[in-house]
């Protein structure tokens, strides 16, 4: 397999060194650091998803996840115009009933791995997030759009419905009124819209992209790496329990944290009026 060439986002600092860790065929996968750079490098189509790619997405995930020098991951598209566009349209149109769903399940895994990993994962958000771009993006942690991005699940305009987790995570994060009405017109909304709804976190200018997602990224990583995974395994798991059942998953991830070293450490250096120094012990 050929390297593909490198084309990073301009919100991406070409003075910044930076370590390629992969060759993967549709994915850049780089790390500098304690963050992995993952960037869907299909700029000429917007950066669509095909089965290759969601392979390479999930070969660099796998080994972000793996990697225990990875404190966080930075997901993005190439070029200035697209995040993820959605999926390849003509790939889509010569699918049968069962390699749709196949394709469907396949792609829910890949999301899931990236919601779960036990590491912020921050989707910043460079253009057009549609279809399976906005549904890769409600699967990371953070997510933080340009001002020119453009949201939707135009899938109904196709014949179809969202297939990448759309119909559950979207009303988990914007309400269930306001996810039937952007899923049933098909309709795109801009990235100040998405933010008043709280699909996006912050809207930011293209130069500032991805220096704020490392700026937040860093303030995590400042943190306790075990209580930050648990915090994320007590939100993600929590969302799909009822509050009683939730409250005590909380409970069990508390005491795990307060037997661990970076407890000790953590309450120490804040009555020692010292910084912290964490082990992930």
């Amino acid at each position: 397999m050929s390297t593909p060439a490198v084309t990073l986002s301009p919100a991406v600092s070409s003075d910044v060194p930076r370590t390629r860790v992969l060759t993967l065929a549709n994915v850049l996968y780089e790390k500098r650091g304690p963050i992995a750079y993952v960037t869907v490098n299909r700029p000429k189509v917007l950066n669509a998803l095909n089965a290759t790619t969601w392979l390479d997405l999930r070969t660099a995930f796998e080994n972000a996840q793996s990697d225990p020098a990875v404190r966080g991951v930075i997901l993005t598209g190439a070029g200035d115009k697209a995040f993820v566009a959605g999926a390849d349209i003509g790939g889509l149109a010569q699918a049968t009933a069962i390699d749709a769903e196949r394709s469907s399940r396949f792609g829910q895994k890949v999301l899931d791995l990236i919601e779960n990993l036990g590491k912020p994962v921050i989707a910043a958000i460079n253009g057009f997030a549609l279809g399976g771009g906005c549904e890769t993006a409600m699967a990371c942690t953070i997510r933080i759009a340009v001002e020119h991005a453009k949201f939707g699940q135009p899938e109904v305009k196709l014949g179809l419905l969202p297939g990448g987790g759309g119909t559950q995570r979207l009303p988990r994060l914007v309400g269930k009124g306001r996810a039937l009405q952007l899923i049933l017109s098909g309709a795109l909304v801009s990235a100040q819209e998405a933010y008043r709804i709280g699909l996006v976190n912050e809207v930011v200018s293209a130069a500032d992209l991805i220096a704020r997602a490392e700026a937040i990224l860093d303030e995590i990583a400042a943190n306790a790496p075990i209580a930050v995974k648990y915090a994320l395994d007590a939100v993600n798991n929590g969302m799909e329990t009822s509050q009683t059942e939730g409250l005590a998953l909380e409970a069990s991830y508390f005491g795990l944290c307060a037997g661990t070293e970076d407890k000790n450490e953590g309450t120490s250096a804040f009555l020692e009026k010292r910084a912290p120094h964490f082990a992930g012990r």
